[in-house]
């Protein structure tokens, strides 16, 4: 049965109970190689860096939870990010979003340039920079929405308008928001990536990518460069995700109904200068994410009174919010940018300042997650 809701598809797309034992939890095929039944006649597999079992039943789950009609897996978000990008050839121009996670920033500046590729980066919250920037040989709009860290909300469905008059891929990395909160293809993307790793898998126990899309051609194109590569993860990784995306949306609800309650803390707090949050009427595309968005994520930044120096010792203090990169786990992280995730774009023009915090807010009890940055602020 295919249903509308996405709870639903997110347990039960290509997750039917194993016909040979009954097993409700699909098996993890842990195997590199397949029997053929004659000399190139397979049952539909003949080597697991071209497909597994495991691999396929995670790709069809993620490309229904995005809505889209092709799922391809990696082995990090990375992975997929570097997989795309192979679709281009050197002379081609892409045009970035100015506030991009740091790997990508890394990729993009220190690798994909020396090949010949050319990015801007510009405020793609601003429309006419953003149009401004395209060129004649512009092939893509990178797009993160909320980006990271400073959590700005793009307008999908309006960019993909402006990508769509240059013949341009739109691209957007759902990590932040993830499937149950936001639907990029819906509003005229042409590609999702993820960092599975995140709120997809969601309990810091693996690493994986994701690539989805309702292009046919340019799905057989990734589908060719995903085996060519072989940025492929295995199949105890994607049953790991696969578990993950079963409880996606109750742990989405979860993050959004603590954030919330953290950004308002926060916003109220004496030593706190500034909040960022989506959720909040403060932020500059409150209204913008209120249409996008299911709900606003577990993403929080802020900075405190004291800069730099302050912010590392409040982040230091936390009992609960673990020090540590990454995000969208069950469990709380805080993190200075500056010095962690985004230290590649430190010395550019996309730098990050050094008293910002990023939490990735869990889903414990919201009491003590507030208790606990309230005794972290208030350290001397």
């Amino acid at each position: 049965m295919v249903s509308d809701h996405f709870e639903t598809r997110a347990i039960h797309v290509d997750q039917e109970p194993d016909a040979a034992t009954g097993a409700i939890i699909p098996p993890i095929y842990q195997t590199a190689t397949y029997a053929q039944e004659d000399v190139g006649i397979t049952k539909g597999y003949d080597y697991s860096r071209t497909a597994n079992p495991t691999r396929t039943a995670l790709e069809q789950c993620l490309a229904s939870l995005e809505s889209g009609d092709h799922g391809l897996a990696f082995a990090s978000g990375m992975g997929a990010i570097t997989t795309v990008m192979f679709l281009f050839k050197s002379g081609d121009h892409v045009v970035v979003c100015d506030d991009a996670y740091g790997g990508t920033y890394r990729l993009f500046r220190r690798i994909l340039e020396s090949y010949g590729l050319e990015f801007t980066f510009v405020d793609m919250t601003d429309l006419a920079a953003t149009e401004r920037a395209i060129r004649p040989n512009t092939k893509m709009l990178w797009i993160e929405t909320p980006t990271n860290p400073l959590l700005k909300v793009v307008n999908i469905a309006a960019l993909a308008v402006l990508g769509k008059e240059q013949s341009a891929l739109i691209v957007v990395d759902n990590t932040f928001a993830s499937p149950y909160l936001q639907q990029p293809l819906a509003l005229g993307a042409d590609i999702v990536v993820h960092s599975t790793t995140k709120y997809l898998g969601g309990h810091s126990d693996v690493v994986g990518g994701a690539i989805i899309t309702s292009n046919d051609k340019v799905f057989e194109r990734l589908k060719f460069l995903q085996n060519a590569a072989g940025a492929v993860p295995g199949p105890f990784d994607c049953w790991l995700v696969l578990r993950g995306a079963k409880t996606l949306a109750l742990r989405m609800d979860r993050h959004s109904e603590n954030a919330i309650r953290v950004a308002h803390f926060l916003e109220s707090h004496p030593r706190v200068t500034r909040v960022i949050y989506p959720g909040l009427e403060s932020h500059p595309q409150h209204e913008l994410a209120r249409k996008q968005m299911r709900a606003f994520g577990g993403m929080v930044s802020f900075i405190p009174k004291g800069g730099a120096e302050q912010a590392r010792k409040i982040a230091r203090a936390t009992r609960l919010f673990t020090l540590g990169e990454s995000l969208g786990g069950v469990e709380s992280l805080i993190e200075v940018p500056s010095a962690m995730t985004h230290l590649s774009v430190q010395g550019s023009p996309l730098e990050v300042d050094p008293a910002l915090i990023r939490l990735s807010v869990g889903i414990e009890h919201h009491e003590d997650l507030l208790a606990d940055l309230a005794q972290a602020l208030d350290q001397e």
